[in-house]
């Protein structure tokens, strides 16, 4: 099931001045603060994100089997830099290189509106990947589809630990491919890319309930991730650095 209204979007308005990007498969949430937004930026991102697409086009036309390994896989020689990042993170989290693709994005766009712009507070979201930097304590629920718990829980991150990647993968939401059935997995990493491969490689070994646990085992011992929320259902299980929050629909 594809969600086309990101209401989960709403919970970062707060201080922040936002607005939204979308070029192709790409559907950007942008969000900086108020002494740094500047009405140019939206045109600014959106030539970014065309150059960047434009780019990656190009490129997986001659190396096909990028778009489509299921597997940790290396770029030619030449190729754009975004795809030596992309290898390098999904290949720690033993899957293929497409799977850090949104974190990548995220990544490079807020380093390119931080230089531009000096911003000193930034969020980018990308269809639930999220990569902030921010010198406030957040508050960030899971989106998860039909489940009960949907938008009900999530995570509280002080400020003091930020920047971070916070990215969610579903095997019941949205168009990505997964051969999990969660209803959200959400990771928390130092690195957004990170946490974007490494959400896509826990949920899909999610197929029931009783497989909460032991992936949030797996993260626990996983010195990559900062924090952990899984959801199936109507259960969940969480470990890491960071607070449970149950928020009011």
């Amino acid at each position: 099931m594809e969600y086309k209204d990101r209401t989960y979007r709403n919970q970062f308005s707060g201080s922040l001045k936002s607005f939204s990007v979308s070029y192709k498969e790409t559907d950007l949430w942008i969000g900086t603060d108020n002494g740094s937004y500047s009405c140019s930026m939206q045109q600014y991102v959106l030539d970014l994100v065309t150059q960047m697409r434009t780019e990656m086009d190009a490129y997986l036309q001659s190396d096909t089997q990028y778009r489509t390994s299921l597997v940790p896989y290396q770029p030619k020689n030449g190729a754009p830099a975004i795809f030596r990042f992309m290898s390098k993170a999904s290949a720690k989290a033993g899957i293929g290189p497409m799977s850090a693709v949104a974190g990548a994005f995220d990544k490079l766009v807020a380093d390119a509106l931080c230089t531009r712009y000096g911003c000193t507070d930034i969020v980018v979201e990308n269809g639930g990947d999220i990569y902030a930097k921010v010198s406030h304590d957040l508050d960030i629920s899971v989106f998860a589809g039909q489940s009960p718990l949907s938008e009900r829980v999530g995570i509280h991150i002080p400020a003091e630990a930020f920047p971070l990647g916070i990215c969610t993968s579903s095997g019941t939401v949205g168009p990505s491919l997964s051969f999990g059935k969660a209803d959200a997995m959400m990771v928390v990493c130092r690195d957004v890319l990170l946490a974007d491969s490494y959400a896509t490689a826990m949920a899909n070994r999610i197929r029931t309930v009783d497989d909460l646990q032991p992936v949030i085992d797996l993260c626990s011992n996983n010195s990559d991730i900062l924090g952990a929320l899984a959801v199936k259902d109507d259960r969940m299980a969480i470990c890491g650095d960071f607070e449970l929050r149950i928020f009011e629909k």
